[in-house]
């Protein structure tokens, strides 16, 4: 007979591929640009160095700062001043997207709708309508493991 182990407790990146690609989706945004993000969240501040330094493992792209803060996902907190250095921080808009991504990765459920999520518009591509079937089956095996935690 074989023992049947338990699953591990800690399994958020199960569906990283599939959350990552969603996210990239609904937000208009490379991964790349996402990774930065996701690197800059635990930064209560950051210059323009700091950025930079991370910027460094990414593909080259040297307007990539310019416009995350076009794009509205980096704000200025403090200008330029004399000899102190300008300070950023992530906005609003980009700590809700990656809140939203950190619940998706401990088990939230994506959105099946098309008004919410781009992958299940009318007009999506091969690769998004694969994607959307996945989402399909990982949100009914969340609802079946929410259903047995309960008992």
């Amino acid at each position: 007979m074989i023992k049947k182990k338990a699953p591990p407790s800690q399994d958020y990146m199960k569906y990283w591929r599939v959350i990552r690609y969603y996210i990239i989706a609904k937000y208009k945004i490379t991964t790349a640009e996402l990774d930065i993000l996701l690197f800059l969240y635990s930064e209560m501040y950051f210059g323009k160095h700091q950025f930079n330094e991370y910027d460094e493992l990414l593909s080259w792209d040297d307007a990539r700062f310019y416009k995350l803060m076009k794009d509205g996902w980096i704000v200025t907190f403090r200008e330029k001043k004399g000899n102190k250095k300008a300070l950023y921080e992530l906005s609003y808009k980009a700590r809700r997207m990656i809140g939203s991504l950190y619940k998706k990765l401990n088990g939230q459920e994506i959105p099946e709708s098309q008004g919410t999520n781009p992958l299940f518009h009318k007009d999506a591509s091969y690769q998004d309508k694969v994607y959307r079937n996945y989402i399909k089956e990982m949100n009914a095996f969340i609802r079946q493991q929410r259903h047995l935690s309960r008992q």
